[in-house]
């Protein structure tokens, strides 16, 4: 197995003593059949001490509670999740047109500096939904696996399973990650 580590997801926001960021572990094994995939991921946070924790097939907890997908099926009453590109980082041009597509159809959008916590709150239903790209890998894989396990969707941009090759992650419950998925592809074209 290969450890995927990030021993602070919100760098900026710690070392500006924004209380809000995250450890990140995923456990990354070889399928029989080939090719890898994540099997377990956890998302702490230590200033709630709130651990986020997924097993591949055996669902999505927090501490020892059960994790689920908000059950909002319309835009309109949901809240996303996103992060902004920042000096050297990210598309500002795409981002502009993803979220000038999104905004008027939503509740909300908040951009909060962790992406591994913004998944784990699409786990915990705290969020409906969540986009963001440019994102590395040990910034998503527990987070990816949390909501898969707590019965969300993951794609990538596009809708398909590339999400980690990608970079470009739409996350959220089936009715809300379909929603959000084509208005993130639509603002694209």
């Amino acid at each position: 197995p290969r450890w995927i580590v990030d021993p602070l997801d919100g760098t900026t926001n710690f070392l500006h003593g924004v209380p809000h960021f995250s450890i990140s572990i995923a456990v990354e094994e070889k399928k029989p059949a080939g090719g890898t995939e994540i099997t377990q991921g956890l998302v702490y946070q230590p200033l709630t001490d709130e651990s986020f924790w997924a097993e591949k097939g055996r669902g999505a907890w927090l501490q020892d509670s059960r994790l689920r997908v908000s059950a909002r099926r319309d835009l309109a009453e949901s809240v996303i999740g996103t992060g902004i590109p920042f000096l050297g980082r990210g598309d500002i041009p795409q981002w502009a047109k993803i979220y000038t597509a999104i905004a008027p159809q939503v509740a909300g959008i908040r951009r909060f500096g962790s992406a591994a916590l913004d998944f784990a709150w699409v786990a915990a239903g705290r969020m409906d939904g969540f986009w963001e790209d440019d994102l590395d890998l040990w910034d998503t894989a527990a987070g990816v696996l949390l909501v898969k396990e707590a019965g969300g969707f993951v794609t990538d941009y596009r809708g398909g399973d590339r999400a980690f090759e990608r970079g470009e992650y739409v996350a959220g419950s089936a009715a809300i990650h379909s929603k959000l998925q084509k208005l993130v592809a639509g603002a694209l074209r």
